[in-house]
């Protein structure tokens, strides 16, 4: 019914809006499904798994559906209720402009110039801030965000902003707000070209009968309701549930339909029935909004500003590396830290990365009885991959860098009871088990959820902080403010209403920061005074750097080289090691010892021989004319006979024996890999000969182009002509002869050893001037 394709820069994204015809017969709410899916072929590559081809949506695709879900849905008609489904495809990527915010506006657009009854165009943008100059960048490139630890994802309308979602760094409340403004404005634009395009392509709007609740219904219900008022402001949510479901059996007793009119009726009867279901909603939601704003008193007895009562339990799990109980009024959450190595890292397959990883993660758990409810349980749902990402975000901003502390941290969040706000208790939560693990934190983190009731006529509004339950499900607005003592790490808000201002929102950040700073507060009961051992359950971790090129020797052939390693360490029950493809190797074991003869083992796999330098060597295996000389682990070199002895040598067994140790300096480096290497230069050194040593030799044979001398026994040096005298020689032969004795200085160490008469010379001269 609608179909858009967006490009920015070479990043293409294909949206299709469909629905159906009539709303489901039982359906009270806006049945909206979004599916956001990134083809692998937008990067030239096919997917890593068996099959070869996309399977379920990764947690990434999951997020950026709930992205493009939550500002869309408040903006259907009220009592809209036919089944929309929007998909949304990145069919090209270009790895510099990111095609999550697109996913937004491709959806939304196809919505806009489709039939289906869209009330305003909406748009999203992404907002970074330039580490250097400290402004703001609408839609950055990837290269702009990898640079900015401050990543956040606005939505709305020309006239409201309807969703935020973000990472910060550290920013103030005043920050976020500039931010968002400054994303409103690109936003407005957005929605004026989605304006102009359905001017120009789009299809006349289909409002179809809409489910509204009666008039009379609702006031009969009103009406009816004799006693809601007190059972709202029961205390307790499990009461409270209860006296509201008392009073409901009541009104549905009195309107709604009788046996006889089930039997003889049922369609109408359970239209009736669907009906009753709308209005009595409304009217528990109206009544709770009223107490709020005439008495500033919500359900639970609270005022708009209190938050519910703290606890903490830190080491309640005796073998868990790091463990907490946080509790806040009526949501609790166990959770539990474990660390390890590289090999325990979250692996990710995207289109940026075919391979990459995650050092630290957060995995959120809501199962069915913290509701006290019966459920499905299995892989998480999409709310809790959106929960679990927010609590991850918040607390990404404090976690130490990998030189400073190479674990890899995994975090748990167990919901064990929830009441609202669960995201943000493990945001709490998930901070202090970590302090309770010996993670060195660069800071604490609370997150707290606010709430809005907004009278849009008056223009009244009461903001609600450590939002419960039941005001997240009938109030306007779910804003989840997480950071520290100095400023935001992380935020979400989800408006269902147009009319936020900039004034509310200002004051919803200022009264979040206040909760906030009270949280942190009540939290310092489980944070540990002063440095922090890890527990003596956590393995020891060593990470290190090798080069590339020698990843692929260090693992072997079927990984029997890097086995081996584990073998000769004690085992892969004491050792664990991971070498990565960009040359990050992660040791790990409870026995340090352990770890350093591996690191050990592996750094001499890993060195490469360098001309110049001297290696201990085992004789391996000697022949007629040399020797085979291991140098380093499983790496070999040439030691040809004329570089085995000062003087000739007639068989090599005469120099070196097999198995012998000897040392050996490395010469050569050839193209294909052999190594040849030399006696000569340490043999020299230790008979004291070296560059500037001077010498009364004897000549023992004269070429035209130089003489060889003998410096002493067994060392003879080349004196070319060239270095025979100051003045120019034309024939060696002319100058010296075999036996003569010439005074000369050492100038040269290698293969032979070159020596010259003019610094001789030359001292000579100087001093007779």
């Amino acid at each position: 019914h609608g179909a858009v394709s967006l490009r920015d820069g070479d990043t293409v994204v294909y949206s299709f809006a469909s629905a159906a015809e009539e709303p489901g017969a039982d359906v009270d709410f806006m049945p909206l499904r979004v599916d956001y899916f990134e083809k692998f072929s937008a990067v030239g590559r096919t997917s890593g798994n068996y099959m070869r081809r996309e399977g379920r949506p990764s947690d990434r695709e999951v997020l950026v559906s709930r992205l493009i879900d939550r500002p869309i849905r408040p903006m259907f008609a009220k009592g809209y209720y036919n089944e929309v489904q929007l998909l949304s495809y990145v069919f090209s990527y270009d790895g510099v402009h990111p095609s999550d915010w697109m996913g937004i506006c491709a959806s939304a657009a196809s919505l806009h110039i489709s039939h289906i009854p869209l009330a305003k165009a909406v748009a999203g943008v992404r907002v970074t801030q330039d580490p250097e100059s400290g402004k703001f960048i609408v839609n950055p490139s990837t290269a702009q965000l990898e640079n900015s630890k401050t990543d956040m994802i606005v939505a709305g309308t020309a006239d409201a902003v309807l969703m935020i979602e973000g990472a910060c760094d550290n920013l103030t409340e005043d920050q976020v707000i500039e931010a968002v403004a400054q994303a409103q404005t690109a936003i407005r634009q957005l929605c004026e070209a989605m304006d102009d395009l359905k001017q120009k392509v789009g299809k006349e709007k289909r409002l179809p009968e809409l489910r509204l609740v009666p008039e009379k219904l609702l006031k009969d219900v009103q009406e009816a309701a004799d006693g809601l008022d007190e059972a709202v402001r029961v205390l307790s949510k499990k009461d409270r549930e209860q006296a509201v479901d008392e009073v409901k059996d009541r009104v549905f007793e009195k309107l709604g339909p009788t046996l006889e009119e089930r039997s003889t009726h049922p369609a109408q009867a359970e239209e009736r029935i669907l009906y009753l279901r709308m209005a009595w909603k409304q009217v528990v939601s109206s009544c709770m909004r009223r107490i709020i704003t005439d008495l500033d008193l919500r359900p639970d007895g609270r005022s708009s500003t209190t938050v519910r009562p703290i606890s903490v339990e830190p080491s309640i799990l005796p073998t868990a590396h790091g463990s907490v109980l946080f509790t806040r009024g009526e949501t609790q959450t166990l959770s539990i830290a474990t660390l390890g190595g590289n090999e325990n890292a979250q692996r990710v397959e995207s289109l940026d990365e075919a391979n990459g990883s995650k050092r630290f993660f957060l995995q959120y758990s809501f199962p069915p009885f913290s509701v006290g409810e019966v459920g499905r349980v299995g892989p998480p749902g999409r709310r809790e991959i959106g929960h679990g990402f927010l609590a991850e975000r918040a607390l990404e901003a404090v976690i130490p860098e990998s030189d400073q502390f190479s674990y890899v941290i995994r975090v748990e969040s167990n919901i064990l009871e929830s009441n609202g706000s669960s995201s943000m208790a493990s945001v709490c939560g998930g901070c202090l088990a970590m302090l309770n693990a010996g993670v060195p934190l660069k800071d604490v983190v609370a997150g707290i959820a606010m709430g809005l009731i907004l009278d849009k006529e008056s223009g009244k509004y009461s903001i609600l902080t450590d939002l419960m339950g039941m005001e997240d499900a009938l109030g306007d607005m779910d804003f989840k403010v997480a950071g520290s003592s100095t400023g935001i790490t992380a935020l979400q808000m989800d408006i269902k209403v147009e009319g936020i201002t900039k004034e509310i929102m200002s004051d919803a950040l200022e009264q979040a920061r206040v909760g906030r700073l009270h949280v942190l507060k009540e939290m310092q009961v489980g944070v540990p005074q002063g440095n922090v051992d890890l527990p003596a359950n956590v393995p020891k971790v060593e990470a290190f750097e090798v080069p590339l090129s020698s990843v692929g020797e260090i693992i072997g052939r079927g990984g029997e080289s890097i086995k081996a390693i584990i073998e000769e360490c004690g085992g892969d029950k004491h050792i664990t090691i991971n070498v990565g493809t960009e040359g990050l190797v992660s040791v790990s074991s409870k026995d340090t010892e352990r770890i350093e003869r591996a690191r050990n083992m592996i750094l001499s796999k890993a060195a490469r021989p360098e001309v110049g330098t001297r290696y201990p060597g085992m004789v391996k295996k000697i022949l007629p004319f040399g020797a085979y000389i291991e140098i380093l682990p499983g790496k070999e070199g040439w030691l040809h006979i004329s570089e085995a002895e000062l003087t000739r040598t007639e068989k090599m067994e005469d120099a070196i024996t097999e198995g012998e140790q000897v040392e050996v300096e490395v010469t050569e480096l050839a193209k294909n890999g052999d190594v040849k290497l030399s006696r000569k230069n340490i043999l020299m050194g230790e008979l004291g000969l070296e560059v500037g040593k001077r010498f009364t030799a004897d000549v023992t044979k004269v070429l035209p182009f130089g003489a060889n001398l003998q410096l002493t026994d067994g060392v003879e040096g080349w004196l070319h002509c060239s270095e025979a005298d100051v003045d120019r020689i034309a024939n060696m032969h002319s100058f010296c002869k075999e036996g003569e004795k010439l005074d000369v200085e050492i100038i040269e160490m290698g293969k032979k050893i070159r020596v010259s008469r003019k610094p001789i010379l030359e001292e000579k001269t100087a001093a007779a001037q």
